[in-house]
């Protein structure tokens, strides 16, 4: 596929300019139940990253990484629980704010501490 310069700006330009959708995700063992729960202004490009740093051994929470070496891939569900509702009149409108409250939420909703997820306090 070749694009003209003027038309490969002009893509760059938009998709810089598009704000990435914020979010909570899950990270399911299916084999034994166990969670990890995060968020990330870039949802999506957060669970691509923990997804490729479990398959190069690197994840920086070592029992997730374990299990995933232990149980392999096929084991383990990725999913976008909820994502930060944009409220673009809203001077006051916090994202990382509103991020870090639904992440609250949601490690409460889902035990993701202790013996039923893999998150630390």
């Amino acid at each position: 596929m070749n694009l003209s310069p003027d038309t490969r700006r002009a893509l760059t330009r938009q998709y810089k300019e598009n704000a990435r959708p914020a979010g909570v995700f899950v990270v399911r063992n299916l084999s034994n139940g166990r969670v990890y729960v995060s968020g990330s202004l870039d949802v999506e490009g957060a669970m691509n990253r923990a997804r490729f740093e479990l398959n190069l051994r690197s994840h920086r929470n070592k029992a997730l990484q374990q299990d995933w070496l232990a149980n392999g891939a096929a084991h383990f569900a990725f999913e976008t629980i909820d994502r930060v509702k944009e409220r673009p009149d809203d001077l006051a409108f916090d994202r990382a704010d509103e991020l870090q409250k639904l992440l609250a939420l949601w490690q409460e909703e889902l035990q993701c501490f202790g013996a039923q997820g893999y998150n630390t306090p």
